[in-house]
């Protein structure tokens, strides 16, 4: 009898358990539903109404289908003109080029305008000339027309240390520069080939996009940021302001009522991947009573991991701590 009545409270303690995994699980089921019908929902609402879209530019540019194909999701909407918001220092040299071209695409069925809000360096001011007009707040920094290849050169630690790195290759300019070795003349000379190819594009798109004389474009294209307020002397940005700015010339120059809602539009954050390994490195700081400390490893982490994650050729700027 004993052991009958043991089995039976076991049976119900299981029961309860399997009880509540079950509908926990369906609870998770159900949200999940609701998040996917209230993004679909937000996304219809957004194209199937007038509007004026805005589309955030922010942080380190890579290739990046999905925005890709939200911008052309965007040309075919009712939205009746785009707002740039930027604050970006640029990225690869690849991922701005590609973000561009859909902005020119965007640009042949909407108007759009580009507002700096803090930063379009590199990439982010390719991001810019893509857009029919650009406002800059005043003190916002553009510019950084220029291209960079980096990569570490770890040859004399090894050295130091006793360890070398050999390698088969089919010709000698095969994965060079490498790192592990001198970087030889004709590698270095292959890389800034690349270099000089590329800025070449950077520079004629920029010249061609404001307009600007050959002594006007060797001026802005030297590699350094301007503030918005020398940026407008120097023909970089339009107007100074804001997004009210952008309001107002929409209505003046392209006939968009101000009196239409301004939507965001979204897609997934790239760069998020180790956004944990960040927190985790502010907690510790805060947990040792180092708030400040916290807020600079929180964002030199972040900023390093994502920079990290960059292959090839730059369109980047970013000021460098010196040690």
């Amino acid at each position: 009898m004993s052991l009958d009545a043991d089995q039976i409270v076991e049976r119900r303690r299981l029961r309860r358990k399997v009880t509540f995994w079950r509908t926990l699980g369906v609870l998770a089921a159900v949200a999940a539903i609701a998040v996917a019908v209230s993004v679909v929902a937000g996304r219809t609402v957004t194209a199937s109404s007038p509007h004026v879209a805005r589309v955030v530019i922010g942080g380190v540019i890579r290739n990046d289908r999905e925005r890709v194909e939200m911008l052309d999701d965007i040309a075919d909407s009712r939205a009746e003109a785009v707002i740039l918001s930027i604050d970006s220092p640029g990225g690869t040299v690849t991922g701005a080029e590609q973000l561009y071209d859909a902005l020119q695409r965007l640009a042949k069925k909407k108007p759009v305008v580009a507002v700096v809000e803090g930063l379009a360096a590199s990439g982010g001011y390719i991001a810019a000339i893509g857009a029919d007009h650009i406002i800059a707040r005043r003190n916002a920094l553009v510019g950084s027309v220029g291209v960079i290849y980096q990569f570490p050169n770890v040859y004399e630690l090894l050295k130091t240390v006793g360890i070398s790195v050999e390698d088969i290759k089919s010709s000698p300019l095969k994965a060079a520069p490498n790192g592990y070795s001198p970087t030889s003349p004709e590698a270095r000379a292959a890389i800034d080939a690349l270099v000089v190819d590329t800025y070449g594009w950077f520079k004629d798109l920029v010249g061609t996009r404001r307009k600007l004389t050959e002594a006007q474009l060797s001026t802005v294209a030297d590699g350094r940021v301007f503030t918005g307020h020398q940026g407008l002397g120097l023909q970089l940005v339009d107007e100074l302001g804001d997004e009210t700015t952008a309001r107002e010339w929409l209505a003046r120059e392209k006939g968009v009522s101000k009196d239409l809602k301004v939507r965001t539009w979204r897609t997934k954050q790239v760069g998020d991947e180790f956004g944990w390994l960040s927190a985790a490195v502010a907690h510790l700081a805060t947990s040792l009573g180092l708030p400040q400390l916290a807020a600079i490893l929180s964002q030199a982490t972040g900023s390093a991991l994502e920079r990290a994650q960059l292959d090839g050729l730059l369109a980047l700027w970013h000021p460098q701590i010196n040690r």
